[in-house]
């Protein structure tokens, strides 16, 4: 899961700020896939509450909103060459030129040389980039506590409105392409809060100033050219293409090169609004699913009982089985629900080790995660879609009584494992497949069920005490 800021962002525009949550709570994100897009402005909207909506800043003369922190003058966080405090003067103090560079391969798409310089001229960096790509956080969210903040009745109330609201949109769109209205919907709440959080950055500006500035020049330089083509095409306005830091825009977070691949007519209307049209927002964000997969009148997965004494070694996206084998190593789903197909290819998902639920994750589920690759937040997904089609809440407790390591903590466990000949990375405080699979073997080799599930007591289990 843990992948590079291009890689995360290429699949649908969705590192959002549910994905900065989701992947800070199982395995947080390296400072380079931190890259928040809805539920806008670093976290505010999951954390100030489910109905609140932002009051958007007006924009200044550079495109961003005034009030907007200015950068903080420090290198970055990751280490990374071009994010030193004097490689990004420098790079800034070149921007213009690099924009104007950038005419050439602007008009090998087709952009016209009038469009060009209307929609670049009075472009300025925004490097308060700079800080929010390289942000590491000191302390991460549980999944309970995440999934308490994202699957919660105002916004439950708030999708089941929207889903009447629009009810011949979905009806056509889920004829059209087999994909669930339910997970739509719990994508479009998810991400913006059904429209009210969907950042308040001008897409250009941000997408320039990384396209210039930083360590992934190269990919957002195509997320730039291809925000341009958008506004040349005359699919959405200058005005519409506003969101996150990192350039992803509408109700269910499009990056520019996704709206490409992604983006459809879903009116007929000539052009592909997935900012202001429903029609087309919803259409699309099928289309997306559907190309990545989604398996039409399946489910994402079940939550499962898992035995005690179970070997957690198997708890691994790599090693899928069918669900009657996970039946036969005594997996059942709560109130012993029968499984609707047992012939399904499933791998076992167990976000809080032996002392939480177990999930047993289908192929709609990593469609889901094609989206936006965080397990954290494919569940929240799935789990939101199950909640607004009438489900009911997950049956099994969460260890609420533990708590998320610090990052020192994180880094110290992962050096603890390196020491011990466990874990052959270099340690980062992040958390990733790798460390889950060093702490499980680490787990292993004294006894203990090796779920992999970073907590306080398998600390300190590894400093000894």
């Amino acid at each position: 899961m843990m992948q590079s800021m291009a890689e995360l962002a290429k699949r649908g525009g969705s590192v959002t700020g549910a994905t900065m949550v989701a992947a800070a709570l199982l395995f947080p994100l390296p400072a380079s896939a931190q890259a928040q897009n809805g539920l806008s402005n670093l976290f505010g909207g999951i954390f100030s509450g489910p109905n609140q909506a932002p009051s958007p800043a007006a924009p200044g003369p550079s495109g961003a909103p005034t009030g907007v922190q200015p950068w903080t003058g420090e290198d970055g966080a990751s280490g990374h060459p071009l994010m030193t405090a004097a490689a990004i003067r420098e790079a800034a103090g070149n921007f213009n030129n690099c924009v104007a560079g950038m005419w050439p391969d602007a008009a090998r798409r087709n952009i016209t040389q009038d469009n060009f310089q209307r929609f670049t001229a009075g472009l300025a960096p925004d490097l308060r980039i700079m800080d929010l790509m390289d942000s590491q956080p000191e302390f991460t969210k549980s999944i309970w506590d995440y999934l308490d903040i994202l699957v919660n009745d105002n916004r439950l109330a708030k999708g089941r409105e929207v889903l009447a609201k629009y009810k011949a949109q979905f009806d056509a769109t889920e004829k059209a392409t087999g994909v669930d209205r339910y997970i739509i919907a719990s994508i479009w709440g998810i991400e913006s809060n059904y429209s009210t959080q969907m950042g308040d950055r001008s897409v250009l500006q941000s997408t320039a100033t990384l396209a210039c500035i930083g360590r992934r020049q190269a990919y957002f330089k195509d997320e730039f050219l291809s925000a341009l083509e958008i506004l040349n095409r005359g699919d959405l306005r200058l005005e519409q293409l506003r969101g996150s830091w990192a350039g992803a825009f509408g109700p269910t977070q499009f990056m520019p090169t996704a709206f490409k691949r992604f983006a459809v007519d879903g009116d007929g209307d000539g052009r592909r609004d997935v900012v202001d049209n429903p029609s087309d927002l919803i259409a699309s964000t099928a289309n997306n699913l559907k190309k990545d997969g989604w398996q039409a009148g399946q489910t994402w997965g079940y939550e499962v009982v898992v035995p005690q004494g179970f070997n957690y070694m198997l708890a691994d996206r790599a090693k899928a089985m069918t669900v009657a084998q996970w039946e036969k190593l005594g997996l059942k789903r709560p109130a012993n629900q029968p499984f609707p197909h047992p012939a399904e290819k499933a791998y076992l998902l167990a976000p809080a080790g032996a002392q939480g639920p177990g999930f047993l994750m289908l192929q709609n589920f990593r469609v889901i995660m094609k989206y936006n690759p965080a397990e954290a937040y494919a569940l929240a997904i799935g789990h939101f879609a199950d909640r607004l089609r009438g489900g009911q809440p997950f049956v099994q407790p969460w260890p609420r009584q533990e708590r998320e390591l610090s990052r020192t903590e994180r880094l110290e466990l992962q050096q603890l494992l390196a020491q011990r000949g466990f874990y052959k990375g270099t340690p980062d405080g992040q958390f990733g497949g790798q460390t889950r699979e060093a702490l499980r073997n680490f787990q292993a080799s004294i006894g203990v069920p090796a779920d992999g599930f970073a907590s306080s007591d398998a600390l300190n289990r590894l400093r000894g005490r």
